[in-house]
């Protein structure tokens, strides 16, 4: 291996751990908020299960490393300059809370890089529509209709039982449902660092072409993904578990559940689904399912206005990183200092006001209305 190709599997990794740290509030947001799980044992479980669900199925690395560029036009440069773009989106969308998509901050990345570098007849876009746009826009609507059906069916069959019963039944039923999430996401999410690292892999002519990720990659990419989860993404659990509705149990099962689903076909389809999507779209379903629940549309809104512009803003990053490193040895260092520099700004930032483990649920205290004197 050469010099560079070192560099992106190391930059692919470090993606992976903020994909996992990032993420880790779409499989344990709900149970932490009801609290079925403690928060260091739901991100332990989390972690773990991330880990075994990146060895049950490489479709979506197939996807990745096969579908969306065309990988005979590139370099492995260019797919580290796309790295660095969605490195820099998933820290940034994670100081603000916002849960943002990885998955499209990689694929932004990565086509606004080969765009630079090779024209956009390098992008394969009728698979960017194909299997990545249009699940977009569905998957979370799917999940939300679901979620939504399967709350109002729970609070339906359950209404005339104990409630400390119900309650107790519908904990042990969170941590099955968010087990099962974790362990989908694996499969998908811990499958698009493979498939980077495999794209990478081939066009330096390591492996040949329509190649599978080795199991080495396999194994690198599940630890990372599962060290990233480990270290818990905080700001983004509190916004999922707290912000968006007040979460009881019945609605984390049904949000959980109904996420695990969605992801699991998407993993066998191989269809590189953004989890954050469907995750939040089952949450305001589950909150929508329950009767008189409070709903925060304007959080929605912020949300579904991050999901807009995660794949042009990292896109726009990674066509810069691109053009700058397409420049020589030189530009391809000042990319790294440059990335590294940023990254570093950022978590600085982050710890002005800090969330951790202890206060992830302390309650949300919303801004009173605006009054004026008489």
């Amino acid at each position: 291996m050469t010099t560079i190709v070192l560099i992106v599997i190391i930059t692919a990794l470090l993606f992976d751990f903020t994909n996992g740290f990032h993420d880790t509030a779409n499989a344990m947001a709900t149970s932490i908020a009801t609290g079925a799980l403690a928060p260091r044992v739901a991100v332990a479980v989390s972690a773990a299960l991330n880990l075994l669900g990146a060895f049950l199925s490489v479709e979506v690395a197939k996807t990745i490393s096969g579908g969306l560029v065309n990988e005979a036009a590139i370099t492995p440069t260019v797919i580290f300059a796309g790295l660095v773009g969605a490195i820099l989106w998933n820290l940034l969308t994670w100081l603000l809370s916002l849960p943002s998509s990885s998955s499209h901050a990689l694929f932004g990345g990565l086509i606004g890089a080969t765009w630079v570098a090779a024209g956009s007849s390098a992008v394969n876009f009728s698979t960017v529509v194909g299997k990545v746009l249009i699940p977009a826009f569905l998957a979370p609507l799917i999940a939300g209709v679901v979620a939504m059906t399967g709350t109002y069916l729970a609070y339906l069959l359950s209404k005339r039982r104990n409630s400390e019963t119900v309650g107790r039944g519908f904990k042990i039923g969170q941590i099955a449902s968010a087990s099962l999430v974790s362990l989908a996401h694996g499969t998908n999410d811990a499958q698009k660092t493979m498939g980077v690292i495999t794209l990478t892999l081939i066009t330096a002519g390591t492996l040949p072409q329509d190649a599978g990720p080795p199991t080495w990659v396999i194994l690198a990419a599940g630890l990372a993904i599962s060290l990233g989860t480990y270290f818990g993404g905080w700001r983004i659990i509190r916004t999922l578990g707290k912000r968006i509705t007040h979460i009881e149990t019945p609605q984390g099962f049904a949000a959980e559940t109904t996420s695990a689903a969605v992801i699991l076909v998407s993993s066998k389809l191989g269809i590189p689904l953004s989890t954050t999507q469907v995750c939040s779209g089952a949450i305001f379903g589950a909150g929508v399912g329950k009767r008189l629940a409070t709903v925060r549309w304007g959080l929605a809104g912020q949300m579904a206005l991050a999901w807009l512009f995660t794949m042009p803003a990292a896109a726009l990053m990674g066509a810069i990183a691109g053009w700058i490193a397409s420049t020589g040895t030189l530009g391809t260092v000042l990319v790294a200092v440059g990335g590294a520099a940023v990254a570093a700004g950022i978590y600085a930032l982050s710890r002005i006001r800090p969330v951790s483990a202890a206060t992830v649920n302390d309650p949300v205290v919303q801004p009173r209305p605006a009054t004026t004197k008489p």
